[in-house]
């Protein structure tokens, strides 16, 4: 009497063939993402976060609020902390960031972003850590120079393909004292990231 063998049998050094292959794909992987990044490659993600937030924060485009969410997820959570609170929602940032651009953004005339300092420290091929600092020169509504600034820490995750902020902190600079700011005075300066919670 022959025994035949079963085809789950027949099939069984297949599989086990392709669950190598799988694993040794994974190791191959893993070893990749391990590897220390060439300068180049750190250079080229840096110069891509450095784009995407100055893309981000130009004033002279248009729909400033979109542009401005657009360096954070589309869902889920986003810590954010400024002006001595915390918000963990990304909805309660779009709404801050929203309500910043209403009530404070649209009433700057001539408005010019300058970015005085920008470091991009590339920690591993998904993940990097900017931080800048940044004044906000422009005219108020009756025409008087002003300036707005701060300094804008944010840990940048790679999802899907983009870099996104999942994590930032934003800090005021102290008001300014007319004794050491050019005419005119800009005591009543404040950093607009603190209105909104976010960059």
């Amino acid at each position: 009497m022959t025994l035949r063998r079963r085809p789950a049998l027949r099939a069984l050094p297949v599989l086990v063939g392709l669950g190598a292959a799988l694993l040794a794909s994974l190791g191959a992987c893993r070893e990749r993402d391990a590897r220390p990044l060439s300068r180049a490659e750190r250079a080229a993600i840096a110069d891509s976060i450095v784009q995407q937030v100055t893309r981000a924060y130009d004033l002279g485009a248009s729909d400033a609020p979109a542009r401005m969410m657009s360096l954070y997820p589309t869902s889920g959570g986003v810590v954010s902390a400024a002006g001595g609170r915390v918000t963990t929602s990304r909805d309660t940032l779009a709404a801050n960031v929203r309500a910043f651009w209403e009530n404070v953004g649209r009433n700057m005339r001539e408005p010019r972003w300058v970015w005085e300092s920008m470091r991009v420290d590339v920690l591993a091929p998904n993940a990097a850590i900017m931080t800048a600092t940044y004044r906000v020169e422009h005219r108020t509504p009756a025409g008087q120079p002003h300036v707005i600034g701060g300094a804008w820490t944010a840990a940048f995750e790679r999802r899907a393909g983009r870099w996104v902020i999942v994590h930032e902190h934003l800090s005021d600079v102290p008001p300014y004292h007319p004794s050491t700011l050019p005419p005119p005075d800009s005591s009543a300066a404040a950093d607009p990231h603190a209105s909104h919670g976010g960059g």
